[in-house]
């Protein structure tokens, strides 16, 4: 993967003075103790309990580098509801000397909107994807394949959110494959699949200020294995059931 000096974004800073004194950001400790955080790798993921401030901030540095805050590729420009915070016009981005060639932010939560922009837009020009013919993992991959080149940048928001593990790991392939050749991800997920791409920074949200953590220290990890190694006793603990070998008949 591409040197640091290489990437399209190197950091960013918030202008705290911005924000309002009774602002919600300033409740959300992850974000509250940031004032700068800069980007190391070509790959960097946000991991954090949901709340965390994962996708808030994600979002604020897609809308300051020019995507719709809805998704899809910079040239998108429709609003179906204005849900963005105040942390948009605080954050400033450090951006390196190479511009990206492509790019696109692929959130999961109003990709519907952005599958129906999409139809509209090719009506006008251009080849349509037909993403709502496609199952919702279909049609996210679909994006993945179009969209993700060498040389660009992405921004994903839980992009497991329609992938099977199966489809998790195509995606995985497609992003480390562009990382290789000039392109940079950043990307709020919970999935133990896409956090395992070689190389990549994880910031956690978990703590503050914001701290690198370990693939294995993730929790996303640890719960998965967790899980997986020792079904029935989690289950057990989970449905309130006394331990198989305690039980009598």
């Amino acid at each position: 993967m591409n040197a640091k000096t290489d990437l399209i974004i190197h950091g960013l800073r918030i202008d705290w003075s911005k924000i309002g004194r009774d602002s919600y950001l300033r409740n959300i400790p992850a974000l509250s103790e940031l004032d700068e955080l800069e980007f190391r790798r070509p790959v960097t993921f946000f991991v954090g309990e949901n709340g965390s401030g994962k996708s808030t901030l994600l979002e604020a540095i897609a809308v300051q580098y020019g995507f719709n805050p809805e998704g899809g590729t910079r040239n998108y420009r429709f609003s179906t509801y204005d849900s963005h915070s105040d942390l948009c016009s605080a954050l400033t981005l450090s951006r390196g000397s190479r511009r990206a060639q492509w790019g696109y932010f692929l959130r999961a939560e109003s990709f519907y909107n952005v599958a129906t922009a999409e139809e509209e837009y090719s009506r006008e020009g251009g080849n349509p994807m037909f993403l709502h013919r496609q199952s919702h993992g279909e049609s996210f991959l679909s994006v993945a394949k179009e969209n993700f080149r060498p040389g660009g940048l992405y921004l994903m928001d839980e992009p497991e959110a329609a992938l099977s593990p199966q489809r998790q790991m195509a995606m995985l392939v497609k992003m480390a494959e562009c990382a290789s050749q000039g392109a940079q991800f950043i990307v709020a997920t919970h999935s133990p699949v896409l956090l395992a791409i070689p190389d990549a920074e994880i910031l956690s949200f978990d703590s503050a200020p914001l701290a690198p953590v370990r693939y294995e220290d993730t929790e996303s990890y640890r719960v998965t294995e967790m899980f997986i190694n020792h079904r029935q006793r989690m289950l057990e603990l989970l449905l309130g059931e006394e331990p198989q070998e305690d039980r009598t008949e």
